[in-house]
């Protein structure tokens, strides 16, 4: 079973499909679907069920966890914080904030918190993170994280080719 994980501001839990209207209200956003790689615009409510289904079976396996990131003082669901794939105890993190949740260091806290527990639990020692190279908000959290920055390389997302830094680290 997945663990809730707290830390000062924030609670990490496992999403229900009771979160997707909120899930798609937040990451609707076009700035959102601008800065990451694999969320679409438009995101609708479907796309949010779907995603949320696939949580559980990446769990039992082994194959990554996800959370949702709430605001610990009114249980408000602010965003997500992953890793959507583990191997061979590396994980690739993920996250994303609904808009009104930038620049308060809420990415950085449940960051690390996922990095530590997955780390004493889920048998990570290595972490793998990418931003598009023009999102410098994801870059803020990610130079928080003690990562070091290992190059520049493109992937094909969201049906256009896109530039991203990646960073690497050992835990």
């Amino acid at each position: 079973m997945q663990a809730i994980i707290e830390t000062n501001r924030l609670t990490l839990r496992p999403f229900t499909e009771l979160d997707a209207t909120r899930v798609a209200e937040l990451a609707g956003e076009k700035v959102i679907s601008d800065m990451t790689a694999n969320i679409p615009y438009p995101y609708d409510l479907s796309d949010a069920v779907d995603w949320i289904r696939t949580h559980q079976d990446l769990f039992n396996t082994g194959k990554g966890v996800v959370y949702a990131l709430l605001l610990k003082n009114s249980n408000t669901l602010i965003g997500t914080v992953g890793f959507p794939r583990i191997e061979e105890g590396e994980g690739i993190l993920g996250y994303w904030l609904g808009v009104p949740f930038w620049g308060v260091g809420y990415a950085t806290e449940g960051s690390r918190a996922l990095i530590e527990y997955a780390k004493e639990n889920l048998g990570l020692s290595k972490l793998k993170v990418m931003h598009l190279t023009e999102n410098d908000r994801s870059k803020s959290v990610i130079s928080k994280l003690g990562t070091t920055y290992v190059g520049t390389k493109t992937i094909q997302a969201q049906g256009r080719v896109r530039e991203v830094c990646v960073y690497t680290a050992w835990l």
